[in-house]
């Protein structure tokens, strides 16, 4: 299947500037294409993964993928998709920042070969670029009332836009300019929001190369669930791929708990399955929803290509050993990071008797209701039911030497930790 048929049946093509011309050159050749991302953070998230994914799918294909980490577009800020002004961080920061999504980015593409993924930072061709060299070489080729035009300017008008990201566009086509002169890049990919600021750089390319200079530009549409609200936000906030922000297993779950209206879009984004994998998957939604079979290929299928096959494993046990209650299969360390975002105790090591341990805690609001959960059988500590009054909890009991697991309940569990 040609690249494009592929991304096409993937529903992952917002808009083409040349759809034949694209499908030509890809037939023809084997690409170099890029997609940029501004080191604003010290770690992606998943929505940044969309369009990164398509690129892996070109050099998965043969083609030959640039990855821009923008050092110097970083210093400034893309307007795109705010209603505000950036805050501007320091040039250590960026720095700090350029280093760790270089550090995730070699992790997701192939590294070695014709077509390994080749890293690059615009701040190397600007850094010596002074402000007389940028508006005769470059900003005369640029009309303000086009700049006015595009989507991510006109949008700002009413509530204000400095020159500084209004220049912004201007630096990123200077971008694919650069590369399309120096790393022979003939296609730039990106979100949706990206459209003006790639169509700049190929009207820039056209006046510097010529009209028949060969440079396309293809984006990835928005991509929301199916309540409406936007793609990798939780009630916890971003979903990121530094597993330090986000552990492996938090990772797994929330692909593991993608409605069934949004698993398929996902697979088909997200996932390097076949149509035929994806397409059986589908079928069993319709059929076995209850199974989540599709949901549980998606988990793994994105827990091992950002982390690896080992974090995948480990987040399957917490998640098995949650679900079966089975607690003491568990490191220490795996139930930190499987119970990071539940209540959490802190506990002495001195022994006491469980009325009075669940009554000190917090966990239950008096010792008679903490007689009744424990008479009725609603307690359980690491995994295993008390129905005994008289049981003590010791030191003996904290897994690891370090965490007691209460369940009250069915699902409410609380994590103590001594101290």
């Amino acid at each position: 299947m040609n690249i494009i048929d592929e991304l096409l049946w993937r529903d992952a093509i917002n808009q083409q500037t040349d759809a034949d011309g694209l499908r030509e050159l890809t037939e023809s050749k084997a690409v170099s294409l890029y997609c940029g991302v501004d080191p604003t953070g010290n770690s992606m998230h998943i929505g940044h993964l969309i369009p990164f994914m398509m690129l892996r799918r070109f050099q998965l294909a043969g083609h030959r993928p640039v990855i821009l980490i923008g050092g110097a577009t970083g210093t400034i800020g893309d307007p795109s998709g705010r209603q505000s002004e950036r805050s501007l961080q320091t040039m250590e920061q960026v720095q700090e920042n350029v280093e760790a999504l270089s550090a995730q980015m070699k992790k997701l593409f192939i590294t070695d070969g014709d077509n390994q993924v080749r890293m690059v930072n615009n701040y190397d061709w600007t850094k010596d670029m002074n402000v007389i060299d940028f508006l005769r070489d470059f900003g005369k080729n640029f009309s303000i009332n086009t700049m006015l035009a595009k989507d991510v300017v006109a949008s700002r008008l009413d509530s204000g836009i400095s020159f500084t990201e209004f220049a912004y566009q201007i630096l990123q086509s200077i971008d694919y300019l650069h590369l399309y002169q120096n790393e022979d890049v003939q296609l730039q990919i990106g979100g949706s929001d990206q459209w003006g600021n790639i169509t700049s750089g190929l009207d820039l390319i056209r006046k510097k190369e010529g009209n028949e200079a060969k440079a396309f530009g293809l984006t990835i549409p928005l991509m929301l669930k199916a309540d409406g609200t936007k793609f990798g936000k939780t009630a916890g906030g971003a979903i990121w791929l530094d597993p330090k922000q986000t552990t492996p297993y938090e990772f797994y779950q929330f692909w593991a708990n993608t409605d069934d209206r949004d698993v398929v879009k996902y697979l088909k984004y997200f996932t390097f399955l076949s149509k035929e994998e994806i397409e059986a998957l589908e079928e069993k939604v319709a059929t076995e929803p209850h199974k989540r079979e599709a949901q549980k290929a998606l988990a793994e299928e994105m827990t091992r290509f950002v982390h690896s096959e080992e974090l995948l494993e480990q987040a399957k046990r917490i998640s098995a050993a949650l679900f079966s209650g089975d607690i003491r299969s568990l490191t220490a360390d795996e139930i930190e990071e499987g119970f990071k975002e539940m209540p959490t105790f802190t506990a002495g090591t001195e022994t006491k008797n469980i009325v009075d341990w669940l009554v000190d805690l917090g966990v239950e609001p008096s010792k008679r209701q903490a007689r009744e959960d424990i008479t009725k059988g609603a307690i359980s500590i690491n995994g295993e039911r008390v129905n005994e009054l008289e049981t003590d909890i010791t030191a003996d009991d904290a897994i690891g030497g370090k965490f007691i697991i209460v369940r009250k309940g069915k699902k409410n569990y609380s994590l103590v930790k001594l101290v």
